[in-house]
Parts: structure tokens; C-alpha cells; sequence
């Protein structure tokens, strides 16, 4: 008994830890948990915007395989066009009028476009340089009224989520000075859709993998000379990156796992009494650093 006694106090002890123990996991896996839930405000909450260019894939690690182009490719004799010093002036500065006076219009007309002015605009987008020259992007033109109308439903369901949860008040604020918001009306009066996608891999004739380096990079430049091929054909458009959209659109689209949604541009003329907002562009000396 008088043993038992002696003993009480040491078990007391080791039970009190064991519950300070079990109490510390509890709680640590309950802040986990509540992080997990949370939603915090950052500018991208979109998985398929993340780009994952530099990190190769698991399966090619330790292959030397060559997966791009031919062995031996040839090369040919390259002639380039050369000016006169003052027609290239010339050039660059009326280009540069042409694409100044490029606006994003979210008041398009349902007014028809011919469409090979469509298919010559994304030709020429196709003509961007691409890491390994492997050309990693798929451009999805959509004109059915169905495909329009079911793309406006997805993109302003997750927008709606977006200006209300994910972006957070900056950034709304931001945006509301520009007068936008989560409707999106030109996704179906729209003549036309284009909706660029970034393959993040290929694939090799016999099946594997094939490494599309640098492809968000790629893709990116692709859609700025799409964007400067619809202001000389005289189209308008407006950026728009709808957050967290990509899979329920590629599922609607029939696109592959491969591919991933970077852009979504609504091609059209402006209507008769759209408006923008009256911004103006950083002079030259804000943008430029000359060595």
C-alpha cells in the first residue's frame, strides 16, 4: 500500500503528459485542417495559370532520347528583308500607331466576321518562336451559339466565386475602378471565341511523354502576336484569364490532360455605343532602361 502511495504522484505525471501529448497532436492536425479550408486572397488561385516548365518529366529523367525534331535537320540559306534606315523608322513607328491604338473592348458586337480572317490571325500567332520548336499551343475557335452560352455559364459560376472569395478587396477594388465585374455578356454575343491553350507535354510516337520546354513562355508569346494580328485585321478583343475555369472548359471542349487553358479572347467589332475606360500608357523613359 505504502509503495502503491509513492508510486501515485509519478503516475499522475506520466498521465498529464500523455494527455498534453495527444491534446498538442489534436490540435496540431485541427490547424492543419483549418489552413487546408481556408481560401486566402492571393492574385493566383488557378492551378492550370501555374507554370511548370523547368521541371522535367519524372518518366524522361535520365533519358538521352532525342525527342524534338529530326536528327539532322537541314538548315538552308536565310535572306532577310533590310531597309533603308529611314523606312525602318518609318515602319516602326506606324506600327507603333497601329498598336496604340489597341484597347481590351468588353462591348462587342454580334456582327459577323469572316472567318478566314480568323483562321489568317491564328496562322500568324502560329508563326511564334517556341522552346525546342515545339509549338505548344492549341487555339480552340468557337462559334456555336451552345458552346458560347455553356463557356459564359462556366467562366461567370467561377468568376462570381472569384470577385466574392478568392481575389480579395485590393484587387477587386482594382478591378472596379475599370468597371468590370463577374458578368460577362461578350462570351456569347461574341461572333467568335478563341481560347488558347498550353500543351505542358507532347507526346512521342510511341507514346511517351515528349518535354514541351519553356511551353507557358511559348504560348504567351504566341497570344501577344495573336493580339497584334486582330488589331491590324481590325478585331477587338479583351484578355481575359477566368480563374479557375480550365477544367470544366476543357472538359467542354473535349481538349486533352495535356492542355491547359492560359487565355480566353472574345473576337468581334466594338458596338455602336461601347466605351473604355480613359487610361493612359507609361511614356517611353518609365519603360525603357538603355545601358
Amino acid at each position: 500500500m505504502a509503495l502503491f502511495s509513492s508510486l501515485t504522484p509519478v503516475f499522475i505525471a506520466i498521465i498529464c503528459v500523455l494527455i498534453g501529448v495527444i491534446m498538442k497532436k489534436t490540435n496540431g492536425e485541427k490547424e492543419k485542417r483549418d489552413t487546408k479550408s481556408k481560401h486566402p486572397s492571393r492574385p493566383w488561385v488557378d492551378e492550370d495559370l501555374k507554370d511548370g516548365t523547368d521541371h522535367p518529366l519524372e518518366e524522361e529523367e535520365g533519358e538521352e532520347e532525342w525527342q524534338g525534331l529530326e536528327e539532322n535537320v537541314a538548315h538552308v540559306p536565310f535572306t532577310g528583308e533590310r531597309y533603308s534606315e529611314a523606312e525602318m523608322i518609318k515602319r516602326s513607328q506606324t506600327f507603333y500607331e497601329l498598336l496604340n491604338k489597341r484597347r481590351s473592348v468588353r462591348f462587342l458586337s454580334d456582327e459577323p466576321v469572316p472567318r478566314e480572317v480568323i483562321d489568317n490571325v491564328i496562322r500568324t500567332a502560329g508563326t511564334s518562336p517556341s522552346g525546342a520548336h515545339t509549338e505548344p499551343w492549341t487555339f480552340v475557335v468557337v462559334q456555336d451559339p451552345y458552346l458560347k452560352r455553356k463557356i459564359r455559364e462556366i467562366v461567370e459560376e467561377e468568376e462570381e466565386i472569384n470577385y466574392k472569395k478568392r481575389m480579395g478587396d485590393r484587387w477587386v477594388n482594382d478591378l472596379k475602378r475599370l468597371r468590370t465585374n463577374w458578368i460577362k455578356e461578350y462570351l456569347d454575343t461574341a461572333p467568335y471565341l478563341i481560347l488558347i491553350f498550353k500543351q505542358v507535354y507532347g507526346r512521342l510516337p510511341n507514346g511517351k511523354k515528349k518535354t514541351h520546354y519553356y511551353n507557358e513562355i511559348s504560348v504567351s508569346i504566341a497570344c501577344g502576336i495573336l493580339l497584334a494580328a486582330l488589331q491590324n485585321a481590325g478585331l477587338y478583343t479583351v484578355t481575359s484569364t477566368p480563374l479557375n475555369c480550365g477544367p470544366q472548359l476543357r472538359v467542354l471542349l473535349q481538349r486533352p490532360a495535356n492542355e491547359k487553358l492560359l487565355l480566353l479572347l472574345p473576337i468581334g467589332y466594338p458596338r455602336k455605343d461601347a466605351t473604355v475606360p480613359a487610361l493612359t500608357r507609361k511614356p517611353l523613359e518609365d519603360i525603357m532602361v538603355v545601358m
